[in-house]
């Protein structure tokens, strides 16, 4: 096998590596409408919705059973913060009295990237079960006790009941509470336990409050546990990869925050799938629901004088699919996360921790590496962990700090440029300015590979039945005429991470989201280009639907023809039919291959690779130019005989020790 063959090997693997890659994140799904505007049912819709246990959830049980009840108000919801991006708030929160829970939230500074008419972004929406039934964010779900006295146990379904309504109270900072109260009773109707849950929203910040207060209403000793719904409901934003997913944080070695992390595939088995980091070590500080450019962020907060909370007990993340289609991959499909608290005990009434307060702090806003890093908190519990890049073949320990720097740069650049398809199109220039020389020298020894083909052949013909000398001889060969294989393949390898960094930095960051390139093309660099919008269409047989005409794509498939047409070839190729049917291969492939895989990938990304690869054809059409140039002037003589261009060294005479 040639070297040429094996680097085109190794190239079409690649290209193949991350075409699969591309394929399985939903390049053929269809879009529809855009994110945050379908999928999850809106308020309006689930009117009628009824909480109810999570799939294979194991609930709290009291034995010996026993009739314990509670009690609530009417059905009610709350309306706290604004959808009006100068109201100051970052959000709406449309509270529900069943379970004292968040129904839906709603930012005011993100649209649904609806072309036609944008609306306000629908973050957190009930996430359904099937059968008509659901989950609510921050909900309270099953509430085990036991009255130590006469030990009586019961368990009660809080998720289920509607909570008593105390009111809304306006905060001297703008902000509002809302508050709810459930009492449980015994078979006699004697309140034995009060629960008060209230939420805290302020301006200016994308942090809420809620506490719940929990105390005992008997002359009895009783211990207490629940259970809590986290944040669930999050809607789609990745028009084509599905990057929902539950992520945990963890107090690591050296005040270091890990992660643990489940996607879609790790919940399909259904019911609850516990968060561990990866270490299986670290006190836990938070759990999340993310998507693509958001996340949901709730965290317990502390006892006072503790450093990590230790109440609870456990956390676990929860997939729902309502059509529990086995794939999970109908879009009706959602995540959530799940707390289990331990178990405190409650003194007698009228003394001294016959109560106890439970503080949560739930974070709804962007995946903003930035915004992590102003915020002294945010910065100190690691949030910035929510953020994930796909590294795909490099790990992500190389590619996440690439990826970190290149967003900086691009923020940077966006401070006096104010585009960011500008700044994309000027920092891959720069790359390839800075990766120019190891560009050159590469091509310079492909070349120079390219034109001792003839005689590596003979070579290999001579001393086929000795691989040892063939080996050494080819060496020879390379070393004098100053070509080397490892060069050539040298810029592939330095430049993978940081095309891959590029691209991840492209592809997640919550600051081209929305943001326009051109106005009568370009709009959303988010999104597909889009340059003409139809009906949906379906190609026969391969059951792809389309439903624009994206150009940038198209423009890409001719950069990769112009590219590959200006590859240095092989000057046996006209007398080798393997040589020649694998070039003709590269021509054809490459520039079909990544425009069909790419068609409706967002618009920056592909601007970038259309960028890159135009950038590329300059910068080989340049190079070429001074090879032959070169060429032309040693034929002429114009340039000295080296070993490294080919001619025989003319070795030198010993100067001799004195003058005579």
């Amino acid at each position: 096998m040639t070297l040429r063959t094996t680097l085109i090997l190794m190239v079409v693997g690649f290209c193949l590596l991350c075409g699969w890659l591309v394929v399985d994140s939903g390049v053929l799904q269809a879009t529809g409408a855009p994110a945050g505007a379908r999928g999850l049912p809106l308020l309006q819709q689930t009117t009628d919705v009824d909480t109810a246990p999570a799939p294979s959830t194991p609930q709290l049980q009291a034995a010996p059973a026993q009739d314990f009840g509670a009690t609530g108000g009417p059905l009610e919801t709350v309306t706290v913060g604004s959808v009006d991006p100068n109201s100051g708030f970052m959000f709406q929160l449309e509270l529900d009295s069943r379970g004292a829970a968040i129904r839906q939230a709603t930012f005011s500074g993100f649209d649904n990237r609806d072309p036609d008419d944008p609306q306000p972004l629908v973050f957190l929406s009930p996430a359904e079960i099937g059968g008509g039934k659901a989950f609510f964010s921050m909900a309270n779900q099953g509430l085990a006790g036991t009255l130590k006295g006469d030990e009586r146990t019961y368990g009660v379904p809080l998720g289920r009941l509607s909570w008593k309504t105390l009111g809304t109270e306006t905060l001297t900072d703008g902000g509002a509470a809302v508050s709810f109260e459930a009492t449980v009773v015994d078979p006699e109707d004697q309140a034995v336990l009060r629960l008060t849950k209230t939420y805290r929203i302020y301006p200016n910040t994308y942090l809420l409050d809620c506490s719940l207060d929990v105390k005992n209403l008997t002359d009895q000793e009783q211990g207490v546990r629940y259970d809590l719904t986290g944040p669930v409901g999050l809607g789609r934003e990745a028009f084509r990869e599905d990057m929902r997913k539950v992520i945990g944080g963890f107090a690591g070695q050296e005040n270091q925050v890990v992660r643990g992390k489940l996607d879609k595939k790790d919940l399909k088995g259904g019911g609850k799938v516990t968060i561990e980091p990866k270490n299986g070590a670290g006190s836990f500080l938070w759990a999340a629901a993310v998507n693509k450019y958001f996340a949901a962020i709730l965290v317990p907060v502390p006892d006072a004088g503790q450093s990590h909370c230790d109440w609870v007990r456990g956390r676990s993340g929860t997939l729902y699919n309502p059509d529990g289609d086995a794939k999970a991959n109908t879009g009706d499909e959602t995540v959530g996360v799940d707390f289990s608290i331990a178990t405190t005990t409650l003194a007698p009434t009228g003394q001294t921790d016959s109560s106890r307060t439970y503080k949560f702090q739930l974070y709804l806003g962007p995946k903003d590496k930035s915004l992590f890093d102003k915020n002294e908190m945010y910065r100190t519990l690691g949030f910035v962990q929510t953020i994930d890049f796909r590294g795909c073949c490099c790990p992500t320990s190389i590619i996440s700090p690439l990826a970190f720097g290149i967003l900086a740069i691009m923020k940077a650049m966006y401070g006096f440029i104010g585009n960011y398809g500008i700044v994309i199109i000027i920092l891959v220039f720069l790359m390839r300015l800075v990766m120019h020389p190891i560009t050159k020298k590469s091509q310079i020894s492909m070349s120079k590979m390219s034109k001792l083909a003839p005689r590596a052949e003979e070579i290999k013909k001579k001393y086929a039945g000795n691989k040892a000398e063939m080996n050494k001889r080819l060496m020879e060969l390379y070393r004098e005429q100053g070509a080397s294989p490892i060069t050539g393949m040298l810029p592939m390898f330095i430049q993978m991470p940081i095309w891959i960094a590029l691209w991840s930095a492209v592809y997640t960051s919550i600051d081209l989201r929305g943001a326009p390139f051109l106005p009568f093309w370009i709009t959303d660099l988010s999104v597909p280009d889009a340059l003409i919008r139809f009906r949906t269409i379906t190609i026969p047989l391969l059951n792809w639907p389309i439903e624009s005409l994206n150009l940038l794509p198209l423009l890409m498939g001719v950069a990769f023809y112009l590219q590959q047409k200006l590859m240095p070839t092989q000057a046996n190729a006209s007398t080798n039919p393997q040589m020649a049917q694998q070039q003709k291969m590269m021509m054809i492939m490459m520039p079909l291959m990544f425009p069909l895989m790419l068609y409706k990938a967002p618009s920056g990304v592909n601007l970038y690779i259309m960028s890159s690869t135009f950038a590329g054809v300059i910068e080989q059409h340049v190079i070429r130019k001074h090879i032959r140039e070169k060429e032309e002037a040693e034929s002429k003589g114009l340039v000295a005989v080296t070993s490294k261009t080919g001619g025989k060294v003319k070795r030198k005479k010993p100067k001799p020790f004195f003058k005579t």
